[in-house]
This record gives structure tokens, C-alpha cells and sequence, in this order.
């Protein structure tokens, strides 16, 4: 958002919280917005943003709020279709607040609806377990926040993904119901894995969010039909995050002056 609103001369303000990675940081001062630390984590930062847009004017861009960033995160599933020439049978996409998982089916949605696919693909929703709230919805019927089953505070390496109350959680719960989802969770050190072969054997170095779907894959392959179009959703480069990533790479100790010293 900063780096787009830098781009078109716009002013952008954007709530991050202080636990936020520092590189994200460091990326949105470097565009040049003007960046909110919230004190306690996405939810305040979510939050604080509506409140600022309701109270002061601007345009919210929140991806759980404003309805046309489900109308632009559709266009991936456009894409796949495009190259594809086809839907791929099953796609996995990691999940925190829901709405990159709504614009996928929106944009499956709309291309059943033009009759340019057949069915909606297998979407499998890969949640971490420390921030699990949609998968816990999919098993008891709704969120928490109930006096008998209060809100779970979420706490997961992959920082993108990390929600209490996911913001578009309703939305997200009735599509992986309505054409078949599945919702399953992976842990951090699954995630962390996943990342690390993910890097070293395709070379695509993401975020932990984004490696979360790639964790969920490599849980459920064994039950997949070789045959079948798996598609893993990377939304998240891992330069986002290069903390997380230390803990599976080990980096030289000492320094050499000649390749006699290897």
C-alpha cells in the first residue's frame, strides 16, 4: 500500500503493530507513509484504522473492510484460470482474517457464473495453530467471542496471518461451506520447514504466512490424486520476515582469505 500510494502521490497512513516484523517497517518509512504503531497487535491495528478513516476522512483501504479489495484479490483466480486454461482441482491458500481466501472464491465464483469453468475448485484453508479461529468456526458453527467461549489471542510466527477475530471470518466460513472447503491448521515449526524446503528446492523464498499454505500442501499430498492441479497461493516475500527464517539456516562463523582454508 505505501509503496502504490507513494507511486500515484497519494498520502497513506498505515497502522502496523509494534510487533510488527522490522523489515515491514522499514519498507512502508521507506515509501514514505506515515506509519502508526498499534501496542498490541493486527486487531488494535485494524481497529485503529477504522477509527481514524470514521473520525478524520480518507479513503480505508483495509483488506477486511473496504469491499474492493476482495473485487482486486479475485483477479489471482483469473489469472490461474488464464494460464491454466482451466481451474486447478485444488488450491491452498493460508488464512488469518479471511479475505484473500474470499477473493479466491470470488473470483472462481465469477468465472463459474460465465460459464468459463465447470466447478469451483477444492479450496484447502491452512491456518497456523496458534491463530486458527476460522478452523475453529468451520467445527463449532461460529466465532468466539461468546461469554462461554471467549476470544483466543492469536500467537504464530507468520506474523500476516496472525488475527484474534478474523475481520472477515463470516464471509470466508460461509464459502468453505458453501462449495466444499477445507480448513485444517499446520504448527509454526511445519511452517518453518515447509519454508526452508519451499526456498532451497524451488527457490522461492517466502514469508512465513505465505510458506503456511505451502506447509498445508505438503500435509495433505499424500492424500492427493496425482493426477489432479494442485496450486499453492505464495502471497508474501520472505525478505518481509527474515527473522523467522534464521532459525532453519546456519550462518558462516569466519570469514576466509583463500579457498585453502575450506
Amino acid at each position: 500500500m505505501a509503496g502504490v500510494g507513494a507511486a500515484a502521490g497519494l498520502k497513506v497512513k498505515l497502522f502496523l503493530p509494534k510487533t510488527a516484523p522490522p523489515a515491514k517497517m522499514i519498507q512502508a518509512l521507506q515509501y514514505g507513509a506515515d506509519l502508526v504503531l498499534a501496542d498490541k497487535n493486527y486487531d488494535q491495528a485494524f481497529s485503529l484504522s477504522l477509527e481514524y478513516s470514521n473520525t478524520r476522512g480518507g479513503m480505508n483501504r483495509n483488506t477486511a473492510y473496504n469491499p474492493m479489495t476482495i473485487e482486486g484479490k479475485k483477479t489471482v483466480s483469473i489469472e490461474l484460470f488464464n494460464q491454466l486454461k482451466k481451474a486447478p482441482d485444488h488450491i491452498f491458500v493460508s488464512v488469518g482474517d479471511g479475505v484473500i481466501l474470499s477473493g479466491v472464491y470470488k473470483g472462481f465464483r465469477d468465472l463459474l457464473q460465465l460459464g468459463r469453468i465447470e466447478k469451483i475448485p477444492v479450496v484447502h484453508a491452512v491456518q497456523a495453530s496458534g491463530s486458527d479461529a476460522i478452523c475453529r468456526a468451520m467445527e463449532s458453527g461460529d466465532f468466539d467471542g461468546q461469554p462461554e467461549r471467549p476470544v483466543r489471542a492469536a500467537k504464530t510466527v507468520a506474523d500476516s496471518i496472525s488475527v484474534d477475530t478474523p475481520s472477515n471470518g463470516h464471509l470466508a466460513l460461509k464459502n468453505l461451506k458453501a462449495f466444499g472447503g477445507h480448513c485444517f491448521t499446520v504448527t509454526d515449526e511445519e511452517i518453518l520447514c515447509a519454508q526452508k524446503e519451499q526456498s532451497s528446492t524451488c527457490g522461492l523464498f517466502s514469508e512465513p504466512a505465505a510458506a503456511t499454505a505451502y506447509a498445508g500442501f505438503l500435509k495433505q499430498k499424500a492424500a492427493l490424486d496425482s493426477n489432479e492441479t494442485c496450486v499453492v497461493l505464495l502471497t508474501g516475500n520472505g525478505l518481509k520476515d527474515i527473522n523467522s527464517a534464521t532459525s532453519k539456516i546456519v550462518v558462516p562463523e569466519k570469514s576466509v582469505n583463500s579457498l585453502d582454508e575450506l
